[in-house]
């Protein structure tokens, strides 16, 4: 899980200002073939983490009709 975390904290840098959901940060085989029960607690690692580190500029949005949570760099 730290592994997960740490790749998608990194993978932040290579983003443009603008909005995203946590699975745009994983390449779509890597994030289809993570479990349901582990994507939705990296899910909760990832929110915890921005809600805390300012420093990223990363702050949580709306979500998605589906349930995702949105996320907008600033």
């Amino acid at each position: 899980m730290k592994l997960l975390m740490k790749k998608a904290l990194n993978e932040l840098t290579n983003l443009q200002s603008g909005e995203f959901l946590l699975k745009d940060l994983f390449k779509g085989y890597e994030w289809n073939r993570l479990d349901r029960n582990i994507r939705l607690k990296l899910g909760i690692l990832f929110l915890n983490e921005i809600n805390t580190n300012s420093y990223l500029n990363i702050k949580a949005i709306e979500k998605t009709s589906s349930n995702q949570q949105k996320y907008k760099k600033i």
